[in-house]
């Protein structure tokens, strides 16, 4: 059965791979993102292979944003069940460099976000008796140096997973998150020259750690969430997959 989706953070990277694979999984997907020119490469190819998309320009992190949104979401596609929440940011520093804008803008994206779309969407969800939050997290979580605000932020969003999943499941909605380990994106790119070093050599550096031997892709992470938001998960909640090519502490 066709849903409508919303994938936040859709314009490129992992949000464009999940909003096209979920449009290839048959359902209707609005593309949310910053700017919404940036979305018409994923939309294009969305609609290029006969799906439905729309591209919509919102800041997250802004209440009246997301409920204008998610009111054209209502109007052009229907009533979102599933949601994707993958909008996010790097500000990236040893913790007594970190100023309080580094982190209450990665706060704001990761945390706020996900939450002001999460309570916007379950409305529809709880309506419709069925519904599929998925929250992007990260190995980071576990702890990564020079990233003390983003490892909470990823962190975090594992516990409101799970309490969304508790709160919701009695209405048909599931809530599970994806904790994607290196993964080869722009973010990642923008990480390498931040460090100095080449994105090849960045990638060999983090493959060598990797027990399956190979470095992440957009895809990968992409065939999780559809997993997450597919009629077969709706026995699995409240769990957070690492797809990291082995096993994390």
């Amino acid at each position: 059965m066709p849903h409508t989706a919303i994938v936040t953070g859709g314009a490129r990277g992992i949000g464009a791979a999940t909003a096209e694979r979920l449009a290839r999984d048959g359902n209707a997907v609005a593309v949310i993102d910053l700017d919404e020119s940036a979305c018409a490469e994923t939309v294009g190819r969305i609609r290029s292979a006969g799906g439905t998309a729309i591209a919509i320009e919102a800041d997250v992190a802004d209440t009246a944003a997301v409920e204008r949104a998610i009111d054209r979401v209502v109007s052009e596609l229907g009533a979102p069940t599933i949601l994707v929440n993958n909008a996010g940011i790097l500000r990236d520093n040893l913790l007594f460099k970190m100023t309080d804008a580094d982190w209450d803008a990665v706060m704001s994206v990761h945390l706020r976000g996900a939450f002001l779309m999460s309570r916007a969407v379950q409305a529809h969800q709880v309506t419709a008796g069925w519904g599929r939050i998925v929250n992007l997290s990260s190995t980071s979580a576990l702890g990564n140096r020079g990233q003390a605000n983003y490892a909470t932020a990823k962190a975090g969003l594992q516990g409101f997973t799970k309490t969304l999943a508790i709160e919701l499941g009695r209405y048909g909605v599931t809530a599970n998150a994806v904790a994607p380990g290196f993964i080869m994106t722009d973010m990642t790119r923008a990480t390498a020259e931040r460090m100095g070093m080449s994105f090849d050599d960045f990638i060999a550096l983090n493959v060598q750690h990797t027990p399956v031997a190979r470095a992440g892709t957009p895809e990968d992470i992409a065939a999780a969430v559809s997993y997450f938001c597919s009629e077969d998960a709706g026995f699995v909640s409240g769990q957070v997959l690492y797809v990291a090519g082995g096993p994390r502490a």
